[in-house]
């Protein structure tokens, strides 16, 4: 630990490069020609209320005219005269904020920018598991807020902070805690006294396989790069002053200036040998040698050089230099120095010198690793600056790293694979665990990582989705395989429907069609093509006219065409069996066209039935997001079950009375036997709706409406061919028994047999 008068040839060496600054200038004939500058010299420190001395020295060359504090602690100095202060390494960020020091320059850029450079270092290796140590002074603590405000924006975080404590135990307690938290990218922002015997401890506690990254104070400390075992704590990354390399001219000026046999007489006598080199209260310095002075750390030789030639090129423009002479005659106060160094711009050994608004320079830092191999000490493999806009580059390829080469992987929570959302750990965002996102969801993790979105009612996604896809709509489409047999299988119906509509009315004058029903076979026929023509209505994107016309349409038709079927059996078993026994029955049913009243009759009933359905809780448009994950069934509701169960039911109790009529006349004359024909017709119907609603039970998807309309289909050939066809035969294959001859033959046959019973 140093003491407070600890002798460091670096702070010698920038001694020496002012004097060299200032006797460069003065032997120039054209910067400041015939005028000399002089210095007089105060150590520096990081702390900014440290620049009391400085104000001493001014009260003492303005007489004392002006007090150096006022009652409140301020400098009343500084706001009424205005003295420049330029400085080559006070970084503090307060410096170029507070309106106490309006009048304060320097050479070294700000923390703030330092600060930003780690940041980005940070980023480029996505670190975000990070903890700041640093020194407690206004060097440590103004870089600390705002390292905090970057590393929030940039998403690290920083889980542990504190202070390098003066002892070796408040020091092994900060190791325990880092490890405890295990945190691997350490930040030392500290001043140069405090981070040496940090990084001596962290060695001594065998503190490995870490990155610390080293602020510029001690970024460039060759004590501790050389310290044996600094190799076991990590890699050593740091930011420092970004150099231009030796300055040209001050090895031989210091050769010059600093000789050993100087050194020897300063020593061996009480009084100077030379005013120049015997007047410091410094043993150290008059034992210093030329070559360890020189081999010193150059980081802020520069910015002192610099800071000197600043002032130079104020008083330049103020005595209004030429080349072999100054013209200004009139007095130089210290606040037109001041605002001269706030307008420089001029170019120094490649680099342009300047300040901003705030008094501070364009940055321009280095970015450093600690390499044993190397022969080069800083190695540099990056830099940082802001001129003209900020940039930084890395190369990596370049650095050492301590896990055998490879960047090592410094974070909390490995961030989570695609599709899987944050769930918090802790009060640090960096800790966390992932969860996938259920299917129906997706996670945008630039819009926010933590919660999985639910996707709109017409889109879908997978388990673990990034984003949502739209669901196809599922219906029978015109083009669908299924679509087109199922059109070509209506057309046909209509076609046979046709076909023996017109077979019937070239033969209407035949027994076959008179028994078959006559006039009642072309409403039979008319209702089945009408029937048929509703299935056109099952492709397609269901609509709600599409919907209203499907069931209820054929519900309609299809009972007129039962009720004929049971008006026809009903009519044939009473002419045969009950016309003898109720004449007055039979004779009011045949004058009053009774079997027309019960067609008509039933159809109003079903219509007004079908009514109350489609006026109430008739069939709908619907689309069934439940089933499938990525496609929407788009059909047609059946309605509510208390509007359609009458629609069925009627239609039920027609179809059983066709049956007990038909069933009623299996004994009646073949040609009259109706059993058969009405019974294969309704087995049909029963057979294919209870397919369906079997169907409907246990499948959901876009062929349910398929399934449907198949039904209607099958209802409706069964009458074709249950009902028809077997007629049609006769017509076109047996025509002897298209005779009234044979008609009465078996009728005579019949007669016969009841008689003989």
């Amino acid at each position: 630990m140093r003491t407070k008068w600890q002798f460091l040839p670096e702070y010698y060496q920038q001694l020496q490069v002012l004097r060299f600054a200032v006797e460069e200038i003065n032997n120039s004939t054209s910067l400041l020609p015939n005028v000399s500058l002089g210095y007089d010299l105060f150590d520096y420190c990081s702390d900014s209320l440290n620049l009391q001395v400085a104000y001493d020295f001014l009260s003492s060359s303005l007489d004392r005219s002006v007090p150096v504090l006022d009652r409140n602690g301020h400098a009343p100095i500084q706001r009424f005269h205005s003295p420049p202060q330029i400085s080559p390494g006070a970084s503090s960020i307060r410096l170029s904020h507070e309106p106490f020091f309006n009048s304060f320059l320097r050479t070294i850029p700000s923390d703030l920018y330092q600060v930003r450079a780690i940041v980005q270092l940070l980023q480029r290796f996505k670190w975000n598991w990070v903890a700041f140590i640093g020194s407690d002074n206004d060097y440590s603590q103004d870089a600390l807020q705002v390292f905090n405000e970057e590393t929030q924006r940039a998403g690290i975080c920083v889980p542990y902070q504190n202070t390098i404590p003066q002892d070796p135990t408040g020091m092994l307690s900060i190791f325990r805690k880092i490890e405890a938290l295990k945190v691997s990218v350490v930040v030392v922002f500290a001043t140069q006294d405090l981070a040496v015997p940090f990084i001596q401890a962290a060695v001594a506690n065998d503190i490995r396989d870490k990155v610390w990254i080293a602020s510029e104070a001690w970024s460039t400390n060759q004590f501790l790069f050389k310290l044996p075992g600094i190799e076991a704590i990590g890699t050593v990354l740091g930011i420092s002053i970004s150099g231009l390399g030796p300055l040209p001219g001050f090895k031989e000026f210091v050769y010059r200036t600093i000789m050993q046999s100087d050194h020897e007489a300063c020593a061996q006598t009480q009084r100077p040998v030379t005013e120049e080199m015997c007047n410091q209260d410094c043993p150290e310095c008059s034992s210093l040698t030329p070559e360890a002075l020189l081999e010193a750390d150059p980081t802020y030789s520069f910015n002192v050089y610099s800071a000197v030639y600043a002032v130079a090129h104020s008083l330049h423009q103020l005595l209004g230099c030429g080349a072999n002479t100054c013209t200004r005659s009139g007095p130089v106060l210290p606040h037109m120095v001041l605002e001269g160094l706030k307008k420089v711009d001029f170019m120094l050994k490649d680099r342009v010198i300047n300040f901003d608004q705030n008094g501070d320079p364009t940055p321009y830092y280095d970015i450093v690793v600690w390499d044993r191999t190397s022969l080069e000490f800083p190695k540099r493999v990056g830099l940082y600056t802001s001129d003209p806009a900020p940039r930084f580059t890395l190369n990596e390829s370049l650095i050492p790293w301590y896990t055998n080469g490879r960047v090592p992987i410094l974070i909390c929570t490995a961030e989570c694979e695609e599709g899987h959302r944050k769930l918090r750990t802790g009060v640090h965002d960096c800790c966390f665990q992932c969860e996938v996102c259920p299917n129906g969801t997706y996670i945008d993790k630039k819009a926010d990582p933590y919660n999985c979105t639910k996707c709109e009612d017409d889109e879908w996604s997978g388990q673990g989705s990034t984003s949502c896809k739209k669901r196809t709509l599922q219906y029978l489409h015109y083009t669908d395989h299924f679509s087109i047999a199922l059109v070509v299988s209506t057309v046909i119906a209509l076609a046979l429907s046709i076909a023996i509509t017109i077979l019937f009315a070239r033969n209407r004058d035949t027994p076959v069609v008179k028994s078959a029903g006559g006039t009642m076979c072309f409403f039979m026929l008319s209702c089945l093509s009408v029937a048929c023509m509703g299935i056109f209505s099952y492709i397609g994107e269901p609509v709600l006219v599409k919907c209203t016309l499907r069931n209820p349409v054929f519900a309609v038709f299809y009972t007129a065409c039962l009720s004929c079927l049971a008006v026809r059996s009903f009519q044939i078993v009473f002419i045969f069996k009950m016309a003898a026994q109720l004449p007055k029955a039979y004779d009011f049913w045949v004058k009053h066209n009774g079997q027309w009243l019960v067609i008509v009759a039933s159809v109003v009933i079903q219509i007004f039935l079908c009514g109350i359905w489609i006026g109430t809780e008739g069939p709908q448009p619907f689309s069934d997001a439940a089933v499938y994950i990525d496609q929407i069934i788009v059909s047609c509701t059946m309605g509510g079950l208390r509007a359609s169960l009458p629609v069925t039911l009627f239609v039920s109790c027609l179809s059983v009375a066709c049956f007990i009529f038909s069933y009623m006349g299996t004994d009646l004359p073949k040609n009259y036997n109706e059993a058969r024909s009405v019974t294969l017709s309704l087995l049909i119907f029963f057979l294919s709706w209870i397919s369906f609603f079997t169907a409907y039970i246990v499948y959901s998807g876009k062929y349910i409406q398929a399934f449907n309309a198949v039904s209607v289909l099958v209802s409706l050939y069964g009458i074709l061919a249950g009902y028809f066809f077997p007629k049609c035969y006769i017509i076109l294959f047996k025509p002897e028994q298209n005779t009234t001859a044979h008609f009465q033959t078996c009728i005579q046959s019949y007669t016969k047999s009841i008689s003989s019973k």
